[in-house]
Parts: C-alpha cells; structure tokens; sequence
C-alpha cells in the first residue's frame, strides 16, 4: 500500500471533492447551521467517497464534548474482575451509551491515590458525564464530581450527593424481607456475615437484618467484613462459628460472601441447607455456582447501568432528577434455605 493511500483523508480533500469552502465543511461536521441543502448533501457524498473520520478530539474542542461517558468503580482490582454484578452494570451502562453513540470510558479506583489521580482527571474536559458505582461517603470523586457541575448518576445512595441522580434499589426492604423467610424455615440462631459497611447497600443489607430480628437480635450473630468477595465470606463464616458454633442460619451480604461461607461451613462439617440454612443477595453468577443453589435476592444489575447511563445522557440534554430511580429487588429462592 503506498503513501497516499495510507494518508488519512482531511477536511481539506472533503472540501475539494465537495467544491465548497473548508469552512462549509466544518459548519457541517459540527452541526452548525446556514448550510444549503445542496451544499451539505455535496458534503455527505464527499465524505463517503474520500472515507473521511471525523477527529472527535478536535471536535470536542469546537463542541465542547467528548462524546465519553466515564464509569468509575470504587472498588479494589481483584473484587473488579471477581463481581459479576460490575461487569452487568458496565454492559448495561455501554449498550444504552452505545445506542445513543456515546463512548464507555471504563475508571477504576482502588487505591488513595487512584482516588486523587481520577478527581483530578474529571476537571480535564475528557468526558461529559460520570456514571459512579460503589461511592463511599466522603468520597473525593463525589466531591470532584459535585464541584465540576459534572452530569453524573450513582449507582446506589451514598448519603451525601444531595439531589444528584441516582438508581438504587431497596436494599433494606429486601433484606429485611429474605431474613424473615429464612427465620420462618424455623431457624432460631441466625446470623449475618455483613461487607461493604462503608457504603450505602452493605450498610443497608445490615439495617435491613436487624429490622427482621428485632427483639431477637444479637449483635454477637453479625461478623463484619470488608468486600463482597469469596475470601472475606470465608474467613467471616470462620469466625462467626468460632464464635456461634450452634448457628443454624446464615445471612450473607452478597452471592459471593455466601459462596465463601458455604465452602467455610463445608470445611467445618456443617451440612447447607441440613445444618445451617443460607442465603445471599445479588442473584448473579455466583447463586447458581453454589451447591446447593442460593437463595438470594435479585439485584438487576444491567438494568441499574443502563438506567444510569440514561439519566446521564438526559441530564446532558438539559433535564433535571427530583427523584431516585428505583427497580425491583425480589426475592429468588433455592435450596441452600
């Protein structure tokens, strides 16, 4: 292939094609007006012929976007690639970004530093709207994102963001209502292998057990832990039967947490659902991955990123939110109960 067919072609070649000025074309590449009809179909064969690409980076700076939505995950490396319910927002998110020609920019923080490194990248004109999962309150993205008047949907409720967008669903309610089944299979020891406390769903999912105990609770029952991952609900079932060695129901914050305790409650010779009944949260991967089968409470993760994604791209149209947007949670019950 020789030079000027690998030369990519340029405004100018379209304008020589079209006979009209580079100006004309520029109006048109930008959806400017003051353009006749004849001249802008000239400009659209021209392009067509001469296989023109627009260069969004110069075109942003004359339209002032980006075209780019970015998704930011508060959450460590490992829990990114091991969070089935992560991968279903991003792809939620991506295919109502795509439908509307936008671009996913996918954001990870998991250190201090990724935090400050993220806050300070927001500021730079790179991407239109933020889509934000797994905020903590106090979060300096939060605060990045609030100052820079940037378009942005959460997914979940940090208790800070003041009326900013966000699509949630009631995590308290569904746990409330999944502990209550599972003490109604006549459970009388049950307790709760609790993550995530410092944001608004594993903070929520906790509320929502407590509600279901109430007089009954027992706050030696409830073993804290730091992610929604295998290895945390493992070591959490671990110590909670150090502890509660006659526990026969469990509670675990995620599908992931309840896959770690069944294989903790399995080492220890406890029979799933004989000896101890368990069940988790999320209904994604992990539940059917689990023997036996997870009861579990349905989280609709792709549907929280495309909704998301939406309430971004209408804020971007000039829209405001006055209300969270709320989907349906319920319960899916299987045979670890």
């Amino acid at each position: 292939m020789d030079t000027e067919r690998r030369r990519r072609a340029t405004v100018k070649d379209v304008a020589l094609e079209a006979g009209v000025s580079r100006g004309t074309v520029s109006r048109v590449l930008n959806g400017q007006p003051y353009v006749s009809e004849d001249a802008r179909a000239a400009i659209e064969a021209a392009i067509a012929k001469v296989g023109f690409v627009p260069n969004r980076a110069a075109r942003s700076l004359v339209m002032q976007s980006s075209q780019a939505i970015g998704l930011i995950v508060h959450e460590p490396h490992s829990l990114f690639v091991e969070d089935p319910n992560i991968a279903s927002i991003l792809l939620g998110a991506n295919s109502a970004l795509s439908e509307a020609d936008y671009q996913l920019s996918c954001l990870i923080a998991d250190t201090p530093r990724d935090v400050d490194r993220l806050a300070r990248y927001l500021s730079g004109g790179l991407i239109d709207g933020v889509i934000i999962v797994s905020a903590r309150v106090g979060d300096p993205i939060t605060r990045a994102v609030v100052e820079l008047g940037l378009p942005a949907a959460f997914v979940g409720n940090p208790r800070d963001i003041g009326d900013a967008a966000h699509v949630a669903i009631d995590n308290r309610g569904s746990a409330r209502e999944i502990t209550k089944r599972l003490v109604g299979t006549g459970r009388r020891r049950v307790g709760m292998v609790a993550a995530a406390l410092d944001r608004d769903s594993g903070a929520d999912r906790l509320a929502g057990f407590v509600d279901a105990l109430g007089g009954d609770f027992d706050p030696q029952l409830v073993e804290r832990v730091p992610f929604y991952s295998f290895s945390d609900g493992k070591a959490g079932m671990k110590r909670l039967l150090d502890r509660v060695p006659d526990i026969d129901g469990v509670f675990a914050s995620s599908d992931a947490v309840a896959a770690g305790a069944i294989e903790a409650l399995r080492e220890a010779g406890r029979r799933v659902p004989d000896d101890v009944g368990i069940v988790g949260f999320d209904d994604s991967s992990w539940a059917l991955r689990c023997d036996p089968p997870l009861s579990t409470v349905h989280q609709p993760a792709d549907e929280l990123g495309s909704a998301a994604a939406r309430a971004v791209l209408a804020q971007l149209d000039g829209q405001t939110f006055t209300a969270p947007i709320l989907l349906e949670s319920p319960i899916v019950w299987r045979e670890s109960a």
